[in-house]
């Protein structure tokens, strides 16, 4: 009998339960069900489509070249990133900072909470000035810089006064480089090959040694390496070996640093819609058909690459050292 009485109260609460479960969940399911097919959510855009495609018109400028004066104007996220407080407190050098990847990355970093000090070749003053106010409006210090890389004691000089201005140093990215298209070797000067080896070669390693007195652990240094240093292309001679040798510096010192518990990571663009392209990184040819030949058929935007910078630096990424992140619309390595 008491078996069966106790069978009957199972039973019941049972029963109670499951009305008591069907009355709660069923209002909610209902509601997960009712989509309004006017709403106005976000949905993810097709990456194929969602900025220009090739043909570009013919665009030339003088080096170093100015976002201002491009035609589309390259998209480093003025308007579209959102920030998060992913690097609240950090304290950035970025090299380049005036267009391309390095303004995307100081206008990320500024929204994601850190003090940037931005350097870059005193014919861009019109495009740092830009970057200055963007990193002012998100309430963050902002430093300019403006100085030529090719110098070593210039370099000196930007480490120490990056980390005055800043108050510190814990982020370093090695963003600037010099690129100019040329049919053959034959055409390339003694000069202009010394120009493109020192700003994309030298300076990283002048500004590294400069810096790390000031890094403590958890810091982090950020090469922008390129697909060219995994599929070169034969008019970009002496800029591809430099990009190969940034993928190589950047695992080198990756081992070296990580005991100091400091990361060293890299990223490497593809096709990527910058200033470098009008100002004779590539033949009117080829720009007219920028992106073209990657799958995606386009060419990437600035922005586009912003949070790969943010993660890289950031302290959810702290087991990656030694990584090179590509981002180059489906084309090369890695």
């Amino acid at each position: 009998m008491d078996n069966k009485n106790s069978i009957s109260r199972r039973s019941a609460i049972t029963g109670m339960g499951a009305i008591c479960l069907t009355t709660a969940f069923t209002p909610v399911l209902g509601a997960d069900f009712n989509i309004d097919e006017t709403s106005t959510a976000s949905y993810p855009e097709d990456p194929k489509t969602k900025y220009p495609r090739p043909p570009f018109k013919e665009q030339k400028q003088p080096w170093p070249g100015l976002v201002s004066k491009m035609d589309p104007r390259p998209d480093h996220g003025e308007k579209s990133y959102k920030g998060s407080g992913r690097l609240k407190g950090r304290k950035a050098l970025i090299t380049g900072g005036d267009s391309g990847m390095g303004r995307a990355a100081a206008i990320a970093y500024a929204r994601e909470g850190a003090d940037v000090a931005i350097n870059y070749y005193p014919t861009e003053e019109e495009d740092a000035k830009e970057v200055i106010q963007l990193i002012k409006a998100e309430g963050r210090k902002a430093v300019a810089i403006p100085g030529d890389l090719r110098d070593e004691s210039f370099c000196k000089s930007l480490v120490d006064q990056a980390v005055k201005a800043l108050g510190g140093l814990d982020i370093v990215i090695n963003n600037a480089a010099r690129q100019q298209t040329h049919e053959s070797i034959l055409d390339i000067s003694t000069e202009d090959f010394d120009a493109t080896m020192k700003t994309n070669i030298y300076a990283p390693f002048w500004i590294i040694k400069a810096a790390l007195p000031h890094l403590k652990p958890g810091s982090s240094i950020i090469g922008t390496s390129s697909v060219q240093a995994y599929a070169p292309t034969e008019d970009l001679y002496d800029y591809a070996q430099t990009k190969a040798a940034t993928t190589n510096y950047i695992k080198s010192l990756a081992k070296q640093l990580a005991p100091k518990g400091i990361r060293v990571n890299g990223v490497a663009p593809g096709p990527v819609w910058t200033a470098l392209q009008v100002s004779g990184g590539a033949t009117m040819e080829k720009l007219k058909n920028f992106g073209s030949q990657t799958p995606m058929g386009r060419p990437g935007q600035p922005v586009e690459l912003a949070s790969i910078y943010v993660q890289l630096a950031a302290e959810d990424a702290s087991y990656a050292t030694g990584q090179i992140y590509g981002s180059s619309g489906g084309e090369g390595n890695p």
